[in-house]
């Protein structure tokens, strides 16, 4: 497995490798051996998995306050996404920045992304999967968000003006500068 730093860091980019035959392929997508070896000693205790049947769809950005926190290890399923992760670590030196990468099933990457970050993506393909591992259980009354198009982030999600499809709770989040982060930058 290959593992790349980020410029955010904590925020990792992993390429499992892919063992391919005329059958297809096989790749060992998570280890928590060979993660551990990278700095990544997570122990996940719930799996995601989300459809999304419309190209351009926008989950996010979310993420779950202390003491229901959540490290991310993120892949595609199938079809293709561009996910984003966003810094709310108060003290951080890249806190409100964000770092967005291609995820498909064809480059079979993942994203890992620790507690402190806000997590969101964009459907690139129709019926595209997002499969993910967290470190806590959902916790509703945990939960926060921030607006998707916040002009402070400028996240670049590539939809060419194309207005995309989101939930009525992600259509209301409030800008990064109005939400209270409850993460601080441990260093």
């Amino acid at each position: 497995m290959q593992v790349e730093d980020t410029p955010l860091k904590g925020l990792k980019v992993l390429t499992p490798t892919r063992h391919g035959d005329h059958r297809g392929f096989f790749s060992e997508s998570y280890s928590a051996r060979l993660l551990a070896k990278h700095g990544i000693e997570t122990v996940f205790v719930q799996d995601n998995h989300s459809l999304s049947m419309v190209a351009g769809t926008i989950r996010g950005l979310h993420f779950q306050a202390p003491p229901h926190a959540q490290d991310k290890l993120v892949r595609c399923g199938r079809g293709a996404l561009f996910d984003v992760a966003v810094d709310l670590r108060r003290g951080s030196p890249s806190f409100g920045r964000w770092f967005g990468t291609e995820l498909s099933f064809e480059n079979g990457r993942q994203l890992f992304i620790p507690s402190g970050f806000a997590h969101g993506f964009v459907t690139r393909q129709p019926e595209t999967e997002i499969v993910y591992k967290c470190s806590d259980y959902y916790a509703p009354l945990a939960e926060g968000a921030v607006r998707w198009n916040d002009t402070d982030l400028a996240i670049d999600w590539g939809l060419d003006g194309t207005p995309p499809l989101l939930s009525d709770k992600d259509a209301k989040a409030q800008p990064l500068r109005e939400v209270v982060s409850p993460f601080v930058f441990a260093g």
